[in-house]
C-alpha cells in the first residue's frame, strides 16, 4: 500500500514545535518560503511556550503534535 505524502505545512509546524521544545533558536528555521516559515514559527512558539511551562518529557506527552 502506498503512503500518502504528508502535508508540508504540518511537517513544518511539527519540526518548529520540536525545535522550540528543545530550546533551539528561531533563527534556525530551515525554510525561506514565507508560508512554510509561518507554520514553522507557529510551531516554534507553541513548543517554546510548552518548554517554559515545563511540558517536557512525560509531563508533555499529551501535547505531542504528532498525535494531533
Amino acid at each position: 500500500m502506498k503512503r500518502q505524502k504528508r502535508d508540508r505545512f504540518q511537517r513544518a509546524y511539527v519540526h518548529g514545535y520540536k525545535a522550540g521544545l528543545s530550546g533551539r533558536s528561531r533563527d534556525e528555521c530551515p525554510s525561506q518560503d514565507v508560508d512554510l516559515r509561518e507554520y514553522w514559527m507557529s510551531g516554534w512558539r507553541e513548543g517554546r511556550g510548552d518548554q517554559w511551562a515545563g511540558m517536557t518529557g512525560v509531563a508533555g506527552i499529551h501535547k505531542n503534535p504528532m498525535v494531533m
